[in-house]
């Protein structure tokens, strides 16, 4: 798209049985919580109405992250306009359906269709021009996930490529508690995500906890994480006590924090090794993120992402002189 515990799981590291990790004698700090985002309503693409978590601002909290949005509804015309052909350089995109389908081409001779479960992974590199459409369900409902991960100076000009996931492919695991795990990219609870080469070489997971039950979630200490709860409600707790993500409608910062954290709402994590979060009286479900920083400039305008203003501009100008994509340069 175009913009303007089961224990002590390692998220983002090697993995060990369930076991041998319960009879460590490891002492753990709580990741605190950083920062608290509500996602706000965003007009994108040619009039998809859609909610945006974080995005063109601060980078360097998310960094190798750029951009999250939730584009969730079940009103046909908020998102059957789509995201027509659009340019992309040096960022990779990670989409992720729940609901309804995004039907997509590009300009490497893609054709296809994400639905329900699937992922599409594709790496922008020097230079694609895609397009994504959503289509509802029978019900007409879409719902669904972009992630954007930036590239590092290395890579920003690497050819693109294209990876499509389908449901069936992607791991589920489910613990002794209840608690469920749709594994996308990166290791944990032992298993590894379908989706690799991927340069932010990131933890994606789809995490559901049932009612009143605590999960810690090891996250290692030099990656930058982020929860982002879309059903149900819970509250992520640091050392000195229960921190709960904004409801909407809420306005926390005038007000003690709510009790329960409710869904569009985002976690931006401190450092530490582990992250806990205790589900409410009807579970809650998350998306778990985690990366390695690039510590990188960043000189980005709507579909493109660079170092430099320079090369912000040079691609600019390959766009208005027909020369973003150079058909012959793999050859």
């Amino acid at each position: 798209m175009v913009a303007g515990d089961c224990g002590r799981d390692r998220l983002g590291a090697g993995d060990q049985p369930q076991a041998a990790a319960d009879q460590q004698e490891t002492t753990m700090s709580i990741r605190p919580v950083h920062r608290l985002i509500k996602a706000k309503p965003t007009l994108e693409g040619a009039g998809v109405h859609l909610r945006r978590a974080f995005g063109f601002g601060n980078t360097s909290d998310f960094d190798p992250f750029l951009l999250l949005d939730d584009f969730r509804n079940d009103i046909p015309e908020n998102y059957l306009a789509g995201f027509p052909w659009h340019p992309h350089r040096g960022i990779e995109t990670i989409t992720y359906v729940l609901a309804g389908s995004v039907e997509h081409g590009d300009s490497m001779g893609n054709r296809g269709s994400i639905d329900a479960g699937d992922v599409q992974w594709m790496t922008a590199g020097r230079g694609i021009i895609h397009q994504e459409m959503p289509r509802g369900d029978r019900a007409g409902r879409m719902h669904g996930f972009q992630l954007w991960a930036n590239l590092p100076a290395s890579l920003k000009m690497a050819p693109p490529r294209y990876q499509e996931i389908k449901s069936a492919e992607i791991p589920h695991v489910i613990d002794d508690d209840g608690t469920e795990a749709r594994l996308v990219a990166g290791s944990f609870w032992g298993k590894r995500g379908p989706v690799e080469g991927i340069a932010a070489d990131p933890t994606y997971v789809d995490i559901t906890v049932p009612p009143g039950k605590t999960k810690r979630l090891a996250v290692e200490t030099t990656r930058h994480a982020f929860a982002y709860v879309f059903s149900g409600s819970g509250v992520f707790g640091h050392a000195s006590g229960p921190l709960a993500v904004p409801t909407e409608g809420v306005q926390w910062l005038e007000t003690a924090p709510p009790p329960d954290a409710d869904d569009r709402s985002l976690v931006l994590f401190d450092r530490g090794d582990e992250v806990v979060v205790q589900a409410g009286e009807q579970g809650v479900r998350f998306l778990l993120v985690s990366g390695a920083p690039l510590r990188e400039p960043v000189a980005w305008y709507g579909p493109i992402v660079m170092n430099t203003q320079d090369q912000l501009r040079h691609a600019f100008e390959q766009l208005r002189e027909g020369t973003f994509i150079d058909p012959g340069a793999d050859r």
